[in-house]
């Protein structure tokens, strides 16, 4: 492949590959169904793609994977009624039972939430208000969240999917903000950047989780460090110089200090100094060249330029990526929900 030519239709072959079936390493991946297909339909619209797609087709299999009370004394139980990354627990095969262990997840209802908006559904025709009232039972009394009822880690992961997910229903009910808020400014370091839970070291993921929700919660404003005054008790000039030293002499940006450059984190990373209003202080040249350096010579793109093989998580952060530096052929991105701009939908 040309390092230095995006090349888009054999991206979209290997979409249109990986939407009709997966390679059998991705059998490991089967409880985070959902999740893959989020990224080959976001990669899809990203590339102005989705008339490929049988949308009401996608959107019945999507909201099959939504989990619901048998009646209303379950909602008393403490569940999570969202949406699982697989089969939901309550089907059966050959007359079992699926795994108790396949419960509905904050990830997944993120992810099932963004194709549907994606693709154009309209909320207005589910009844999506159960995801909002269960969904305040995970949030903790520091305000994180876990992602399911069953417990597990609270970080700001699940912060960021609890705020996305009152996001896209326009609806807040379902989390205490304020409570949310001050969890997310408690995780900024000593250097600038987040760690997933307080105390933490700093890293890409987790600061564009804590970045992204104080936008959508609408506590930050986009280009904030080009204001006067600011609300939050934020170190904004230490994170702005945390971010951009993070990408990297290849011109790619790395998650943490004294990492190597890796595709998804010219996202992460490139996201959040997009918000912040110091994206152009990065050096765009060098990280498209960097990104084209991971094209994979089969579509789709790698972690790495060195190894050979994509995979559909870099990809779309790859796309999304380039997506930021207005890469012809892509369409412009929604920065704070991670899914491309939806013209006339409010996002």
């Amino acid at each position: 492949m040309d390092p230095t030519i995006f090349d888009r239709e054999r991206h979209l072959a290997f979409l249109e590959r990986m939407l009709e079936r997966l390679p059998e390493d991705y059998e490991s991946q089967e409880i985070n169904r959902l999740t893959i297909a989020y990224f080959v339909i976001s990669s899809l619209a990203l590339l102005d793609a989705l008339d490929r797609v049988n949308k009401d087709q996608l959107v019945s299999w999507v909201l099959s994977f939504q989990f619901h009370p048998s009646n209303d004394s379950d909602l008393k139980n403490g569940q999570f009624y969202g949406f699982g990354g697989s089969t939901p627990a309550s089907a059966f095969i050959d007359d079992e039972p699926a795994s108790g262990n396949n419960c509905s997840h904050l990830a997944s209802t993120y992810c099932a939430l963004a194709i549907l908006k994606v693709v154009g559904y309209s909320f207005s025709d589910s009844n999506f208000e159960l995801i909002l009232v269960s969904m305040r039972e995970l949030q903790l009394p520091d305000g994180s969240f876990m992602p399911t009822h069953t417990g597990a880690e609270a970080d700001l992961r699940f912060i960021y999917c609890a705020v996305a997910i009152c996001f896209m229903l326009n609806n807040w009910t379902g989390m205490d903000k304020l409570k949310a808020r001050e969890y997310i400014l408690k995780c900024q370091s000593y250097d600038g950047g987040f760690g997933l839970v307080p105390g933490a070291e700093s890293h890409g993921g987790a600061t564009y989780c804590a970045v992204a929700a104080l936008h959508l919660m609408g506590y930050m404003e986009t280009g904030i460090i080009s204001k006067l005054s600011q609300t939050l008790a934020i170190d904004m000039p230490l994170l702005v110089e945390w971010s951009l030293q993070r990408q990297s002499v290849d011109g790619g940006f790395q998650g943490r200090a004294n990492k190597p450059s890796d595709t998804c984190y010219a996202f992460w990373v490139g996201g959040v100094l997009k918000l912040l209003g110091g994206y152009q202080f990065c050096n765009k040249e060098a990280l498209r060249s960097f990104l084209l350096s991971c094209q994979s010579k089969f579509g789709g793109f790698k972690k790495f330029p060195d190894i050979i093989y994509p995979d559909l998580y870099h990809s779309f952060y790859g796309f999304s990526a380039l997506s930021l530096l207005q890469e012809p052929g892509l369409k412009p991105l929604q920065v704070e929900l991670g899914i491309p701009y939806i013209s006339g939908a409010g996002i």
